[in-house]
């Protein structure tokens, strides 16, 4: 009877189905050929993207090689494909860290307290205060090269932003009458949480969520390029785009290539989780 009181008082939420328009569905296609590359590479290439031929070294694109080879005689093309999971796997694992992180924060600020909301919002201020790039550099540097380093600098780095967005939702959760009155009919703490708060809670961070990995990608794959994550000869993107910054006016394809696979990756996120933006707010996006 209880129960059944507590779900007649939630409110009822009405989901607007909007039309996708050319844009969304282009960058659905490459989020998902981007996906099925991460998983199985070798689907569409048999080359090895760590074996050397000093004999085809700097060699243009062409038949042979489509991306060309750099300065190691590595197929370029094997490179970039094969580097699409470890740096997908950097910006999905740093958002996923994030997410959790900042979730965890923003309820134990929006119900723990007085004094644990004030303390957890005044880190939260002067981690927003410095630039994500410069937080994760310097989390990095004390952590220390490597992929799992890396993902853990630019999680740290975007967690302060999640947290309060959380907070914010919580609180405006706790107060609403669905939940008051389920507190009323006695159930438990924890129960309350998990069943009431969390789950109304979280909606808008799972949506800013999908524009942040756009941002996680960025900042793990300009941390590579300064050579604190995949350590050579691992292909990654922004470890490809370091190593073809020294060879731009004689083999520009080393660089160019890794580069546009970045940024076709950040803006299919962008449009992606504008779009999932957009929906959640009841408006459209094409």
């Amino acid at each position: 009877m209880a129960q059944a009181t507590i779900e007649s008082v939630r409110p009822v939420r009405i989901r607007r189905r909007g039309r996708v328009g050319p844009g969304v569905a282009c960058a659905l296609a490459v989020l998902v050929l981007f996906a099925l590359i991460g998983l199985a590479p070798g689907w569409f290439t048999d080359t090895s993207p760590i074996e050397t031929d000093p004999l085809a070294a700097l060699q243009g694109p062409g038949a042979e090689h489509w991306f060309g080879t750099d300065q190691l005689g590595r197929d370029v093309f094997a490179r970039v494909l094969h580097g699409a999971r470890p740096s997908l796997l950097l910006g999905l694992g740093a958002t996923v860290f994030a997410l959790i992180g900042g979730t965890l924060w923003g309820l134990a600020s929006a119900l723990g307290g007085r004094v644990a909301d004030q303390v957890g919002m005044r880190l939260a201020d002067i981690m927003l205060s410095l630039p994500e790039l410069l937080l994760a550099l310097f989390v990095v540097t004390l952590l220390g090269r490597g992929t799992v380093d890396v993902m853990i600098a630019v999680a740290v780095a975007a967690m302060p932003g999640y947290a309060r967005l959380v907070r914010a939702e919580a609180l405006v959760v706790r107060r609403s009458g669905y939940v008051e009155a389920a507190a009323g009919l006695g159930l438990r703490r924890g129960v309350l949480i998990a069943r009431h708060v969390l789950p109304n809670a979280i909606g808008p961070l799972l949506v800013l969520g999908t524009v942040g990995f756009g941002t996680s990608l960025i900042y793990a794959s300009g941390l590579s390029f300064l050579g604190l994550g995949a350590q050579p000869p691992s292909p990654e993107w922004g470890a490809m785009l370091s190593e073809g910054r020294g060879f731009l006016e004689t083999a520009w394809w080393i660089g160019v290539f890794p580069g546009a696979a970045v940024t076709c990756a950040v803006i299919a996120v962008n449009v992606a989780g504008r779009h999932a933006r957009a929906r959640f707010a009841g408006g459209t996006a094409r």
